[in-house]
């Protein structure tokens, strides 16, 4: 008896820790993850693509406005860009983002880097996006994309 019980304290336990978004404000001057001046010249979103022609990397600081979060974990974004929204990880998932920064300006440091998605992550991501089922299933060709693997992340 006494081991069954413990075995439901430590599954409710469990349970309750389950990795959630912070829920903390993404007010101008927020901060996540590791401490950075914003540079005086940033990259901006939309000129991604020309700051790593002929590069496979590039540590960059870049500007842009969050267009969709991770909602189960905090643990990616996207910022918006004409050329399709670009990816935003947490380094070694060390930090995490509130829902709220969705809809704002931030700047990322990070190193940007090309890659090609799988499907099953595409599908992960809007899965953890909170996309419909029927959307999910709309995904069956890899992305080649430009991702951001985010050191620190301020909100303008």
């Amino acid at each position: 008896m006494k081991k069954l019980l413990l075995i439901l304290l430590a599954a409710f336990v469990g349970a309750s820790l389950q990795a959630q978004p912070p829920d903390v404000p993404a007010e101008k001057g927020s901060k996540f993850g590791e401490e950075f001046t914003v540079a005086t010249t940033t990259v901006d979103a939309n000129a991604l693509t020309e700051t790593l022609a002929g590069k496979d990397s590039a540590l960059v600081q870049v500007r842009g406005v969050v267009n969709a979060v991770c909602t189960k974990e905090g643990c990616w974004m996207k910022l918006a860009a004409k050329d399709g929204s670009k990816m935003v990880k947490m380094k070694d998932h060390a930090f995490l983002v509130p829902v709220a920064i969705n809809g704002k300006e931030v700047v990322v440091n990070a190193v940007a880097f090309k890659k090609t998605t799988s499907v099953k992550e595409l599908r992960h991501y809007a899965e953890d996006a909170g996309k419909t089922k029927a959307e999910i299933e709309k995904i069956t060709e890899p992305k080649h994309e430009i991702v951001l693997q985010a050191k620190g992340i301020e909100v303008l």
